[in-house]
């Protein structure tokens, strides 16, 4: 099918989303929150997001698209976009239509982390030898420590292959954790430099002091109690779900072409999650509200505040890493949330907990929609924050400004890379 019928019919989609998921299904009490939002800034929400989606699938190659917004405990909106299956002709249904998580996979096993911390079974500050079964080699002495993994500080570098091209290729995660152990660069808690490798680490800690599986235990401790019916983290899909993914897609001479379902099981715990937007709307709520909804707890409010609460910097007055979400903004409010690309999907989840709001944005399609999703959720942010864009100054006197070519840290460095000029 070609982008031009992707455009035409995407209105069908988007009228679906209005009309699905009532936002009393979810409602509880609110949190106490210090920052309100103007109602004005949330009337037309779903305009301007229709507005966004419209040009995204004219522009940026984009096949299909979810998007969930929740706030002070009630779901304000959910919106699809396009096809879940082009060549079908499937719509996006925001209720039913599954999306791969990716990376926003690890706020889920750092919430799983927290369970173990708070059972007295792991200790945030000791070290991840003391609970797995393969050594990490110490740096300069000093080894790493669990918090070092929710921070993306364990020194390590990144590395490689953690996709299978076929379910016949699939190694178990802590097979292949074992076989991967990346080579150490920086004394772990010193510089940020993300990590898949420290979350799947952490998940197999997860697993191995929790007794469970590791998709077992996400079912069991985390989507059961939450209600997330269709939430995941198994490759492939168990047969119930699999045929509500929507599909990757590349472009081949302007139209889409389905791909095979994505296989990132080698990494499990970092990346390989699939859920609907309902689903991922009640892990956010309960994100907002202390760990709970409802009676359903998943995490004390202490464990909430220290996975939303400061780590690291790699350049003072920049957002960093809190202790598995990252800092998107500091005050106006704080934002705090993740993103997640695999090749065919691209994620972000985004947390305001001052304003008991929370945005879930999913998109798939050809290589132009990466990057749609932060044009979308940016886009969402200032409307629904807005703040004043910082004046255009030189440096303070003596304030060096940086310039030169840079490299980002973020590497596997058996590989050369390029430098980054910055002027």
């Amino acid at each position: 099918m070609s982008r031009r019928w992707i455009w035409h019919a995407t209105l069908g989609a988007a009228l679906l989303g209005s009309l699905g998921l009532p936002s009393a299904a979810f409602a509880q009490t609110s949190p106490q929150t210090a920052y309100n939002v103007p109602t004005e800034q949330l009337a037309g929400l779903a305009d301007f997001i229709d507005g966004v989606m419209a040009q995204q699938i004219a522009t940026r190659e984009v096949a299909g698209a979810v998007v969930i917004v929740v706030h002070q405990g009630r779901v304000l909106l959910a919106r699809g976009y396009g096809f879940a299956d082009v060549d079908q002709g499937v719509p996006v249904d925001p209720q039913r239509t599954l999306f791969r998580l990716a990376s926003v996979s690890k706020l889920f096993t750092w919430a799983a982390l927290m369970q173990q911390v708070e059972a007295g079974r792991v200790s945030l500050d000791a070290d991840v030898n003391d609970y797995i079964d393969f050594p990490i080699p110490p740096f300069e002495g000093q080894p790493i420590r669990v918090r070092d993994l929710m921070a993306h500080t364990p020194g390590m570098s990144d590395t490689g292959r953690i996709t299978a091209r076929s379910v016949d290729e699939l190694v178990p995660y802590g097979d292949w954790l074992k076989a991967h152990v990346p080579q150490r660069l920086w004394p772990a808690g010193t510089k940020i430099s993300y990590s898949n490798y420290g979350a799947a680490l952490a998940g197999y800690i997860v697993e191995r002091v929790s007794g469970e599986p590791f998709a077992d235990y996400a079912e069991r401790h985390l989507f059961a109690p939450l209600g997330m019916e269709s939430a995941s983290f198994r490759e492939p899909l168990p047969a119930p779900l699999a045929p509500r993914v929507a599909k990757g897609y590349r472009l081949r001479d302007g139209r889409f072409v389905a791909k095979p379902f994505e296989l990132y099981s080698q990494i499990m715990p970092g990346g390989s999650g699939t859920a609907s937007a309902p689903d991922v709307a009640r892990f956010m709520m309960a994100m907002l509200n202390g760990g709970a909804i409802g009676a359903a707890r998943i995490l004390k409010s202490e464990s909430v505040a220290l996975l939303m609460r400061d780590s690291h910097a790699n350049a003072p007055g920049l957002p960093g890493m809190a202790h598995g979400f990252f800092v998107i903004r500091n005050a106006g409010p704080r934002l705090v949330g993740h993103g997640g690309n695999t090749v065919d999907f691209h994620s972000r989840l985004i947390l305001a907990p001052e304003a008991g709001l929370g945005i879930f944005v999913s998109e798939t399609g050809g290589p132009g929609s990466y990057g749609a999703r932060t044009e979308l959720t940016d886009a969402l942010i200032g409307r629904i924050f807005p703040q004043k864009p910082a004046p255009r100054a030189a440096a303070p006197a003596g304030e060096v400004v940086p310039v030169g070519a840079y490299r980002t840290n973020r590497r596997n460095y058996n590989v050369p890379v390029k430098p980054v000029a910055i002027r």
